[in-house]
């Protein structure tokens, strides 16, 4: 018994590490690969046909954005989402579609698309301020604001801080609305130390990129798309993601998102319950999110109202865009 226990061990012992001596090789394997054959400065098109102009924020630093001046009313700004692969692309219908009506610009946020991609600290700040200052330098006026998903969270932060700026806010599945979760100040203070734990495994130098490469192969792309459209993803929505994570510095700005750290917490008690604004959210099924609270924010706050558009995941300007349209226009109308 102790002999067939002993041999028992040994043959686990030895199935362990060859295990984890095969988890050691692939990682190195792929690390390698990473540095050796994937390309990490792909050319890059405009997400648009339209100027591409740079702005220079006092604190965000280099800020690339698309414009079409040949309209006249109020400015339209498009605020792409916050994602591994994100760009001013994910907005091209939205521009498309009211350029030459009204002037119109499309962002590509800070560590995204021509924008500046340095290795500094991102967080939910760094894009308001970032908003903010381009509404005021080059915008000049208020605006309505466009913003899709994580980055309906930012443009409510600067609705907040300089709302003379701000006319309206149109938000697509936003996030936000998730029933909140009961907890102590210590598990909140434990959830933050998790957030730090992940980024700072994440951010570690020698696979920092690599790790990214994963996440931005064209296989997770796809499948990550595929979750967010009730259809076929368009392939030239996944060609431009892998185009854009495929720049120097593309991974640190994702980084910070995969770790959790550029979500506000409790952000519709603290941002969107205090917007002074017309909101209006336009939205389906989300599989990022969902929107329980919306209702509620909704009976509360006379200034937000909903259209839901149908059938959608995430993406509704892309997969309904006559009908997300219309719903944008006729909310502008009656402001």
């Amino acid at each position: 018994m102790l002999k067939t226990m002993k041999s028992i061990g040994k043959g686990l012992l030895w199935f362990i590490t060859a295990l984890f001596s095969t988890v050691i090789a692939a990682v190195a394997g792929w690390i390698l690969y990473s540095r050796k054959y994937i390309r990490h400065h792909m050319k890059l098109n405009p997400a648009v046909d339209a100027d591409l102009k740079a702005y220079t924020s006092e604190h965000a630093g280099r800020i690339n954005y698309y414009s079409d001046l040949r309209g006249e009313g109020v400015p339209l700004v498009l605020l792409h989402s916050i994602n591994a692969a994100p760009s001013a692309f994910e907005m091209k219908p939205i521009f498309d579609n009211f350029r030459g009506e009204r002037p119109v610009y499309a962002l590509d946020l800070p560590g995204f698309g021509f924008s500046e991609r340095s290795d500094r600290i991102y967080n939910p700040m760094l894009f308001q301020i970032a908003i903010t200052e381009f509404l005021e330098d080059v915008v000049g006026e208020p605006a309505d604001i466009v913003a899709l998903s994580l980055s309906c969270e930012f443009a409510g932060l600067a609705s907040n801080h300089k709302p003379d700026l701000i006319r309206s806010l149109v938000m697509i599945s936003p996030t936000g609305f998730r029933p909140p979760r009961l907890s102590s100040a210590a598990e909140a203070a434990r959830k933050r130390g998790g957030k730090d734990a992940v980024y700072s495994g994440l951010s570690v130098g020698v696979w920092n990129r690599p790790f990214y490469d994963l996440v931005s192969s064209r296989p997770s792309i796809k499948f990550f798309l595929n979750k967010s459209f009730e259809g076929l993803v368009p392939a030239e929505l996944v060609d431009y993601a892998y185009m854009t994570s495929h720049q120097t510095g593309a991974q640190f700005a994702p980084t910070y998102f995969l770790s959790g750290k550029l979500f506000t917490p409790a952000v519709r008690e603290t941002v969107y319950a205090v917007i002074e604004q017309p909101v209006l959210v336009i939205y389906d099924r989300d599989p990022n999110t969902n929107f329980e609270m919306l209702p509620m924010m909704l009976r509360d706050h006379d200034n937000w109202r909903a259209a839901r558009v149908s059938p959608t995941k995430g993406l509704p300007h892309w997969e309904q865009p006559e009908k997300a349209f219309k719903e944008m226009q006729q909310f502008w109308n009656e402001i």
